[in-house]
C-alpha cells in the first residue's frame, strides 16, 4: 500500500491554509506602503497621514532607579546627566546619535519633546526662559521699563514718610522686646 497516495489530500489541505497563516502576511495584506524598511498598512487606500514636524529638543527624566541595571546603561545615564536625583532632567538635540542612546535606555526615562508655543528664546530671552514639565517652553519676554512704573517709583523714594531699612529695623526690635 502506498502510504503517500493516502496522505496526498491533507498535504494540498494544509499547504492552502498555511499560505494565509500568522507568518506569512504578505499574502493577507498585499497594499501596503514601504517607508523606509517599514511596511504602513492604511485604513484605506487614499488615507493620507498629516506632516508631523519634528522636536529640535527633548527634556529627558529618569524615572527608574540607576540600582540594579547593567553597567552600560549607568554609564548612557551618567553620560546624560541623569545619574543624579531622580527629579533631575536633561535637555538634548534630536540627533540619530543621541537618539540610539535614548532608546538603550528607554525603559529607565521618559522623553517629552520641547515645545515653543510662543516662539523660540534669543540670547537675551534665555533669563526669561521656563521649561514646564510638559515641554513647553515659555518665553516672558523683558516689557523694559515703562514710564508711569518709572515715576511711581521715583515718587516713592523721595516720600520722607515710607518705611526705610533704620526704621523696620528699630520697629522690629520694640517688637521683639515688648511683644505684648
Amino acid at each position: 500500500m502506498n502510504v503517500s497516495r493516502l496522505l496526498e489530500p491533507l498535504r494540498s489541505s494544509t499547504w492552502l491554509v498555511r499560505g494565509y497563516g500568522k507568518h506569512n502576511k504578505k499574502f493577507l495584506y498585499k497594499d501596503g506602503q514601504k517607508f523606509e524598511g517599514i511596511t504602513y498598512y492604511p485604513r484605506t487606500s487614499d488615507h493620507r497621514d498629516p506632516p508631523v514636524e519634528p522636536a529640535k529638543l527633548f527634556r529627558v527624566q529618569r524615572i527608574k532607579p540607576v540600582k540594579g541595571n547593567p553597567y552600560w546603561e549607568k554609564r548612557i545615564l551618567k553620560d546624560l546627566g541623569l545619574d543624579g536625583k531622580q527629579s533631575d532632567f536633561a535637555v538634548l538635540k534630536n540627533i540619530p546619535e543621541n537618539n540610539a542612546r535614548l532608546w538603550k535606555v528607554k525603559h529607565l526615562i521618559k522623553v517629552t519633546p520641547i515645545t515653543f508655543p510662543y516662539g523660540e528664546p534669543t540670547a537675551q530671552d534665555v533669563r526669561h526662559t521656563i521649561l514646564k514639565e510638559n515641554g513647553e517652553c515659555l518665553v516672558t519676554k523683558d516689557l523694559g521699563p515703562v514710564e508711569s512704573r518709572m515715576a511711581a517709583r521715583n515718587q516713592f523714594d523721595e516720600q520722607p514718610s515710607r518705611l526705610d531699612t533704620d526704621l523696620l529695623r528699630k520697629d522690629a526690635r520694640m517688637k521683639w522686646l515688648n511683644p505684648w
